[in-house]
């Protein structure tokens, strides 16, 4: 694994944002697939010792992710995401929040998180530009707080050692 690769992960407080900048040492195509097919999607998403299920994947404008993180203790922690605009390997955007097994919305202390994805070839590597916008500066420091700069990172450190497999 290259150690050298870009990583940058910025909180603004200010405009309630979170910004995250992770090179990877693959192809624009192959990472394109790993962030948009369920087969990939659940061999990276949770981090360890979780592990992603996907239970629906209709990756299109108006689709939606419709996920579990599953603790090792069996537990699913269900999640939503919300397709709305989308440009093949450039971009994706949408809202991820936590729902029941059903995929309905239910109430919890964080809302509804909105996700920027963008991505671009680095002559070989490939940048995924990550912005989440949340609605308050309570939500931003209660994910904070829980952990998400740990688990995320955590989650593209394990995408870095899927990409070496799958670019062989």
């Amino acid at each position: 694994m290259n150690s050298n690769l870009l990583f940058d992960f910025t909180v603004n407080k200010e405009n309630n944002t979170i910004n995250i900048k992770r090179e990877f040492d693959a192809n624009l195509q192959l990472v394109w697939k790993a962030w948009t097919s369920a087969e990939i999607l659940d061999q990276w998403w949770a981090p360890e010792p979780f592990k992603n299920k996907t239970k629906i994947l209709d990756f299109k404008e108006g689709g939606m992710w419709h996920y579990a993180m599953v603790s090792p203790e069996n537990k699913m922690h269900w999640n939503r995401f919300d397709y709305e605009k989308i440009e093949v390997q450039k971009m994706f955007t949408g809202w991820d929040g936590f729902c029941n097994e059903e995929g309905a919305f239910v109430e919890t202390e964080f809302s509804r998180i909105h996700w920027k994805n963008n991505f671009s070839d680095n002559s070989g590597s490939t940048i995924v530009n990550v912005t989440l916008t949340l609605d308050s500066l309570e939500g931003l420091e209660k994910i904070i707080e829980m952990g998400f700069k740990e688990g995320f990172t955590a989650g593209l450190n394990q995408l870095d050692k899927l990409l070496l497999v799958l670019n062989k």
